[in-house]
């Protein structure tokens, strides 16, 4: 789950990239990059860090261009290190630059293949440097004159030999922009048109509502295995550049990660967010005809939506329970339970009102690792709560992701080999409810009836890419122990800092 952005307008960019940046801070909060292309020459300002504390008003007037693309980062697996932030560059062949949201499943073999045949070196451990080198290797096949046909064919070749699920924006130098899809449309990609006294400008985003702040016109979402080429002369070419293509996107975009004012292959994020409540309120009616609940509260920011919704089809009190201190990352992507756990009480404050000798049902997107939810429950009995009922907008979380979202290993997913009473039990609510998947599933499709398939491998263990076996999971849970282990003496580091400073205050 990264944010990528590539703009091509008739003045400078720079600050059109950074504002689309940070309406996609919720994608990634690690580290954040611009490259923009000024007349033959790439300008490049990345680092880790929120898109804000980034970008200076220094690095900003350095990043000239009318030609740029952005990235924000969280790490799904192995270092957060700067130099494994986006956009990556190679100067052969024209000199290129990419950023890419998502996971190449093949990145190993894919990385021995362009060391031993096309005699290029890999520098960091990130896939995106990988597809990159790919990329341009396949680009330079083509000779030095290029147009679009040229351009596609590299990209259907790139689809060839990546599998996995990713959305890509690359500046090619004296070319122009070029964004393609994976065969499966797992991640998302969108693209939209301004018109301007000087002509049209064009942006190609993660998400719809980096256009709309930018006053981009929602063109359409790029199809599955599609490129688009928009050259120096702002002429747009698009060709469907993968055999066999299927639409089957990452359904946990609308559970949480899409901000809920997106709209994601022609579906609103918000109205799907609404449908998960109406669902989740007819199970409970159904299978909890005598409930019991006083009061609906949410776990800000993103379950509000359907615990509003399933507050009304329940006829039961919705109330605001939790405020959030909004300078506080989002905890799913903080990296390590450490920092994970700590932060969650510095990041909400109960309103003991609201709690006081009552029935409560907290409503949350999902629950993945636990960590949070286990807090928030203690947090709502310390305040009163007679009794603490648990919902989720989403399935159980099962089974490992491995498509660019941060749950690899399935020994940090609460639910993994546990039943709904089991994960009740260790997150300390007196009862859970999870969505069905087939409701989720239909709580999306009702808004766009073209959505009939999606990747649902973190509730059923289905990788829609065909690739995945138990052998390849393996090898990513070990991989991941490994950096975790790293991850955690790092954040033991943090906190031990941070309680020291504490006490010398």
């Amino acid at each position: 789950m990264c944010g990528i952005v590539g703009l091509m307008a008739n003045t400078m960019v720079n600050q059109a990239v950074y504002d689309a940046l940070t309406v996609m801070q919720h994608r990634g909060q690690d580290a954040a990059g611009m490259m923009t292309w000024d007349e033959g020459r790439f300008l490049l300002r990345k680092s880790n860090g929120l898109v804000r504390d980034v970008f200076h008003t220094r690095h900003m007037k350095r990043l000239r261009g009318n030609v740029g693309i952005g990235h924000v980062r969280y790490p799904t697996a192995g270092s957060s290190s700067e130099a494994e932030s986006q956009p990556f560059y190679v100067n052969s062949p024209y000199g290129m630059a990419l950023v890419h949201n998502g996971n190449l499943t093949n990145s190993d073999q894919l990385v021995q293949e362009l060391f031993k045949t096309d005699l290029r070196h890999i520098n960091t451990s990130s896939d995106s440097e990988v597809l990159l080198n790919v990329f341009a290797h396949e680009l330079g096949k083509q000779g030095h004159q290029l147009d679009a046909e040229d351009i596609f064919d590299a990209i259907r070749r790139v689809h060839r030999r990546c599998r996995g699920g990713y959305a890509a924006v690359a500046i090619v130098n004296g070319q122009g922009l070029v964004a393609f899809r994976d065969p499966h449309g797992i991640r998302p990609v969108v693209f939209g048109k301004r018109e301007t006294p000087d002509g049209p400008e064009y942006m190609i985003a993660s998400e719809s509502v980096a256009l709309d702040v930018a006053g981009f016109e929602m063109i359409r979402d790029l199809a599955p295995g599609e490129a688009i080429f928009i050259d120096l002369q702002r002429q747009v070419h698009t060709q469907r550049c993968a055999e066999n293509t299927r639409l089957t996107p990452c359904i946990f975009e609308y559970v949480y990660l899409a901000r809920p004012d997106s709209i994601l292959d022609g579906a609103n994020v918000y109205w799907t967010r609404m449908r998960m409540g109406q669902k989740l309120a007819a199970k409970i009616e159904r299978e909890w005809v005598d409930h019991d609940i006083d009061v609906v509260i949410p776990i800000p920011d993103t379950s509000r939506t359907a615990a509003l919704e399933l507050a009304q089809h329940l006829g039961v009190t919705y109330r605001e329970g939790f405020m959030k201190n909004r300078y506080i990352g989002r905890t799913f992507i903080m990296p390590g339970q450490t920092l994970r756990k700590k932060s969650v009480r510095q990041k909400l404050n109960a309103i003991d009102i609201e709690f006081q000798d009552k029935n409560v049902l907290l409503v949350d997107d999902s629950i993945v690792r636990g960590t949070t939810c286990n807090e928030i429950i203690q947090m709502a009995r310390e305040a009163g709560a007679r009794n603490v009922y648990f919902a989720s907008a989403a399935p159980a979380v099962r089974y490992p992701n491995v498509y660019g979202i941060d749950m690899p290993v399935a020994m940090e997913l609460i639910a993994h080999d546990r039943s709904e009473e089991e994960v009740g039990h260790l997150i300390g609510a007196d009862r859970l409810i999870y969505q069905d998947l087939d409701d989720l599933k239909a709580a999306v499709s009702e808004i766009n009836p073209e959505l009939t398939e999606f990747d649902c491998s973190v509730f059923d263990g289905r990788y829609v890419t065909g690739d995945i076996d138990p052998e390849y999971l393996a090898r990513l849970e070990m991989a991941r122990n490994d950096a975790a282990r790293q991850q955690e003496a790092s954040d033991h580091a943090l906190v031990d800092l941070h309680n020291d400073t504490e006490e010398i205050e």
